[in-house]
């Protein structure tokens, strides 16, 4: 069986040289692993547009979205999914909980003490060298 493309973006929010790191929920494919917030990009949505709307419906926040930071592609068993992420910056509002677990914010360097979604460690990685 052809496993299915999920197009996502994830936002590396900065706030105060802190990185936002969000918890996945329990009834979620990797339950309880770490993600930069974010979701799949909907038909005819570009990827900063669709990293907005996700926010806005899973944090109630407005982010601007800056430049792309990563690309990776990483085969699940649910699907292969291409995460894209993106520096963004809170515009309005505080991040709050709706599909999460837990949020952190954290400084890049404490970033690898996390249980990382696979897809989102590329991303991590690179925040921690630059």
């Amino acid at each position: 069986m052809k496993q299915k493309n999920i197009h996502v973006v994830g936002a590396v929010i900065v706030k105060n040289d802190k990185i936002l790191c969000a918890q996945r929920g329990e009834s979620k494919n990797l339950s309880y692993k770490w993600e930069f917030p974010g979701g799949k990009i909907e038909a005819g949505e570009t990827p900063q547009e669709a990293l907005t709307r996700e926010i806005q419906e899973e944090m109630k926040c407005d982010i601007s979205v800056g430049e792309k930071i990563d690309h990776t592609v990483y085969e699940y068993d649910f699907g292969i999914v291409h995460l894209t992420t993106f520096y963004c910056t809170l515009e309005k509002g505080s991040p709050v909980l709706t599909e999460h677990h837990n949020i952190k914010w954290l400084f890049k360097n404490e970033l690898p003490a996390l249980d990382w979604a696979p897809a989102d460690i590329p991303t991590v990685e690179k925040l921690e060298n630059m």
